[in-house]
């Protein structure tokens, strides 16, 4: 059984967390151990010839989970014959065929693959009338507790607290029951349903009752973007606008997190106000310019006692006095500022973020989908090529997914007009514009787009790149189009990573052999399109790794629309001047199916022009109040050593 790591003798931990929680590096490790668990009670179970009553979950927490348990069955031979699920929910309306029902989710990523009988596969119907959802309820409700109750329940957890999907407001004593679902988990889901519009509103859930009676909770989160929830839900009160806060009152429940999703955590954001810490360079910086935030000071108007009243005397004593740190921390930030990303030829590099040699470097930009360099790294995208070094971009995906039907249709038909204007026959062209037509006029909702389709919207977004590249001045023969095959299923849900990807990723980097290599480490993207192509890119380089050139390449980490680095991480941040910040939003204009109410807006309505400026903005503020220059915005980068 997973232990909470709550150290009972000082109280550190619990000081804050009122949940137990377990750190894991990754969500593959996480995921592992909790299936671990569920497998040994499992056994225990067959055991004792008793069946095992295991509450499942969906969304994207527990794929890991039960891509693990699916190689425990087939590899080890571990049995679900005496397994009997009940799931936590289903959207409503919400046909068990559709490509986002939860029954297909199921079947696909779990029951096809083991032995569970599937009269034991018990998961909300979504097609039943509404007449009839109140007794089906109680009828669930009713065989869970027949059985004795639910051993062991999974959950995940919702960017506003939801477990299942019991919302905000929703009662302890719930029962299961149709809810209406909030508009920010509405937005979260809207890009597997194309579209907010397309989205259900409703949905049938287990209740928080039934999930409080479970003889054992797990609840996992991955990711930043869970960070700040998993804190509430955690160390903050118990309350109904957080259903997940509930789970403190539940006495077993484990809370199994990755390093990101744990990052907000008391004992792993300020460690030193848990216990005794050793000061590294990392956690100086860190704690020094967290409390010049807190406190809204400059990092050099820092005080002794600023440092004591806010829980860093041991630093003082390590360290001190507060000038001496102040000083040492307000130099290290400076040195991060450069306006020479590439490098500043003839100059004294032994404070600056990039090498003066060679002048003239070869620069890679990796850019997963075909927009994420101009929104992300802009500016530094511009400098790099007007201090002439060789830039290059290469194009990961087609993007295709996050272009509208109507801009498919639209420019289409700008070709068949096009022909017919200028005389200019082509049956193939006039074929595929009457396919498109034909199914995008009859496509349902969250239907795969037809490889014609997705062919011109693939088309429309490789335009939009080019036009982009070709504005900040690439010649033809440095924008490279890799068309990672993992991307190209049509729909939301991508193929794993895979070998071709990795030797695309290779071979570009083989033949560029870069001195610096620039990559999207923004891991809060909605669809998981970046870490896919990160991926790809740091088993590329690890394998390049022998290779003569890559001991002069250095790896760039940028940030894009969702979030960015915190400045305690900034290890490079290039500034830009109110002209440059222009000429970045213009760059941006260029992705025009992009603009005006893109299919992938996510739970932020402004533009994706609008949230870079206003991300570079609100760097370059936070290191004015720390006592920096001021500038008009800031792009920011971390290196990778590999």
């Amino acid at each position: 059984m997973l232990k909470s790591k709550i150290d009972k003798a000082t109280g550190f931990e619990k000081r804050f967390e009122n949940i137990g929680t377990v750190v894991y590096e990754n969500s593959n490790s996480g995921s592992k151990a909790v299936a671990k668990e569920i497998a040994d009670l499992i056994k225990v179970k067959q055991s004792q010839k008793q069946p095992c009553i295991l509450g499942l979950a969906t969304g994207s927490s527990p794929k890991g989970l039960y891509a693990e348990l699916v190689r425990l069955h087939k590899e080890e031979g571990l049995s679900f014959k005496n397994v009997i699920s009940f799931n936590l929910d289903e959207y409503y309306p919400m046909e068990p065929d559709s490509v986002n029902s939860y029954v297909r989710f199921m079947k696909e990523l779990l029951f096809n693959h083991v032995d569970i009988l599937p009269e034991n596969c018990n998961i909300p119907d979504g097609t039943l009338s509404k007449e009839e959802i109140a007794d089906y309820c109680d009828a669930y409700e009713s065989k869970i507790e027949a059985l004795g109750g639910i051993d062991l329940q999974i959950l995940g957890i919702g960017g506003n607290g939801h477990i299942g999907f019991n919302e905000s407001g929703s009662l302890q004593n719930s029962k299961t029951r149709l809810v209406a679902l909030d508009h920010i988990t509405r937005v979260a889901a809207s890009s597997d349903f194309l579209g907010l519009n397309n989205t259900p509103r409703t949905a049938i859930t287990l209740g928080v009752k039934m999930i409080m009676e479970s003889q054992r909770v797990i609840l996992m989160a991955w990711g930043e973007g869970k960070s700040n929830i998993i804190k509430q839900s955690v160390e903050g009160q118990v309350t109904n606008l957080v259903p997940a806060s509930f789970l403190q009152e539940h006495d077993n429940v484990t809370f199994v997190l990755d390093k990101e999703a744990s990052s907000k955590l008391t004992r792993i954001n300020t460690p030193w106000l848990v216990e005794k810490i050793v000061w590294t360079d990392k956690l100086i910086r860190k704690a020094v310019l967290g409390l010049a935030l807190h406190l809204k000071k400059p990092i050099l108007m820092l005080t002794d006692a600023d440092y004591i009243e806010n829980g860093m005397s041991d630093l003082l004593a390590d360290s001190g006095p507060a000038y001496d740190i102040n000083i040492k921390i307000f130099n290290r930030l400076q040195n991060t500022i450069t306006g020479w990303p590439g490098g500043k030829p003839n100059a004294d590099d032994s404070k600056r973020p990039e090498r003066a040699e060679p002048a003239k470097k070869r620069v890679l930009i990796f850019s997963p989908h075909p927009d994420d360099d101009v929104i992300s790294m802009g500016g530094t995208f511009k400098r790099l090529q007007e201090q002439g070094h060789e830039v290059h971009i290469g194009y990961q995906t087609s993007g295709n997914i996050a272009v509208s039907d109507d801009e498919a249709l639209r420019f289409a038909g700008f070709v068949c007009d096009y022909n017919a204007k200028f005389g200019i026959e082509s049956v193939e062209a006039e074929s595929i514009y009457k396919k498109a037509v034909a199914f995008l006029e009859n496509k349902k909702g969250s239907e795969i787009d037809i490889p014609e389709v997705r062919y011109i919207k693939g088309l429309i977004r490789k335009g939009e790149a080019h036009a982009a590249a070709k504005f900040i001045g690439l010649p033809d023969a440095h924008i490279h189009f890799m068309e990672m095959p993992f991307y190209e299923t049509g729909a939301i849900e991508k193929k794993p990573l895979g070998d071709e990807d990795i030797e695309i990723t290779m071979a570009l980097i083989d033949k560029i052999k870069p001195h610096q290599i620039y990559a999207a480490g923004d891991l809060a993207d909605p669809h998981g399109t970046h870490k896919v192509c990160l991926d790809a890119i740091f088993t590329a380089v690890k394998a390049l790794k022998p290779k003569k050139y890559m001991k002069d390449c250095w790896v760039w980490l940028y940030r894009g629309a969702w979030q960015e680095w915190n400045v305690d991480e900034i290890e490079m941040a290039v500034p830009m001047s109110p002209d440059q910040v222009l000429e970045k939003r213009h760059g941006i204009f260029k992705h025009q199916s992009q603009k005006d109410g893109v299919v992938f807006q996510g739970a932020d309505s402004r533009e994706f022009w609008q949230r870079a400026e206003d991300r570079n903005g609100e760097t370059a503020e936070i290191y004015h109040l720390l006592g920096l220059a001021h500038y008009a915005a800031m792009e920011a980068f971390v290196r990778w050593h590999f």
